[in-house]
């Protein structure tokens, strides 16, 4: 209703916004008494295609700032990224906030900063972001305002990736503890966290054209993360997963989980990927520090994100039918 919308509030668009991500930005800045979300998504009632010039210009009038949550192809993200600097060229609004992701290190292993150069081999979703921060970069050499945020693995209530899943996976006994296979570095984001650290950096100084790493400083392998999970869930006894298994999953069984899983969603289609056990292994660890600093960046333990999932309607209705 017209009568109940609050000019005072900047007026914030968050492209994306009925993703995972994007709908939690909206939920909090509704609440906010400094904000007002324009959530506009091709489904929403604010409708903008991403990826359509004309779209994003009527988008963009008005608006204070932007929020860039577009996800999906990786065509569709660079394409969306170019169309939304482009259009900013012309109708400026004061900041973009632009979702990267841990992925564009590749790679990489220790302790990795926001300068820390990409590493061979890199994903071709890890690429698309890469080519996403170098249109954002321009932008900015251009005189635009925009800073980049490269949140970890998401965990928190919604997560479909990595929460529903690791949840499936752990309850149908086919995740556990996976030996020398989940003894690299578990980087989570919790989602609360990053949705605090987007809004903060709408308005926090003197960050413009900043990339900032978004993860909890928490040194954990997954190894110990997945046991504390499982334990929450009940899904116990928590087996020990031998190699030779996991082999055997992401070799032979993924292809043909992931092809069930277009036709029923249902726990055997759950697919554990080459990607996936090689996070598992990666010996990687986020430095989130800067965030911490000038984005004030929450830092909520492990065991208080399992709990929040755990209170989760969602989770819940998961476990019932498991």
């Amino acid at each position: 209703m017209p009568d109940s919308i609050d000019y005072s509030r900047k007026p914030v668009l968050i492209l994306g916004a009925s993703g995972f991500i994007g709908s939690r930005v909206a939920a909090a800045l509704e609440r906010s008494p400094v904000y007002r979300p324009i959530a506009a998504s091709r489904r929403s009632m604010v409708r903008v295609d991403a990826t359509n010039l004309q779209s994003v210009l009527g988008a963009l009038r008005d608006v204070d700032c932007v929020i860039n949550c577009v996800a999906g192809k990786e065509s569709t993200m660079v394409r969306a990224t170019q169309v939304l600097c482009e259009a900013a060229r012309s109708l400026p609004p004061r900041r973009i906030v632009h979702l990267s992701s841990m992925a564009v290190y590749g790679a990489a292993t220790g302790t990795v900063t926001e300068d820390h150069v990409p590493v061979a081999p890199i994903s071709g979703y890890g690429r698309a972001k890469i080519a996403c921060e170098e249109i954002v970069g321009r932008y900015v050499s251009d005189g635009g305002d925009a800073v980049i945020l490269r949140p970890t693995c998401v965990f928190g209530p919604g997560s479909t990736q990595w929460t529903t899943r690791l949840a499936r996976l752990l309850q149908a006994g086919r995740l556990g503890d996976l030996g020398t296979v989940g003894d690299g570095c578990c980087n989570l984001a919790f989602i609360d966290d990053l949705v605090a650290a987007i809004v903060s950096a709408l308005d926090a100084p003197e960050i413009s054209g900043r990339i900032f790493n978004i993860s909890s400083p928490a040194a954990l392998t997954w190894n110990q993360f997945l046991m504390a999970f499982g334990k929450a869930l009940h899904a116990t006894p928590i087996r020990r997963i031998p190699a030779r298994m996991v082999k055997i999953e992401t070799k032979l069984l993924a292809p043909f989980r992931r092809v069930g899983s277009k036709v029923i969603k249902a726990p055997w289609t759950v697919a554990i990927t080459p990607s996936l056990t090689a996070l598992f292994q990666q010996d990687i660890w986020v430095d989130s520090a800067a965030a911490r600093s000038a984005l004030w960046l929450a830092q909520t333990p492990p065991d208080q994100m399992i709990a929040a999932v755990i209170r989760d309607d969602r989770i819940k209705k998961e476990r019932a039918l498991s």
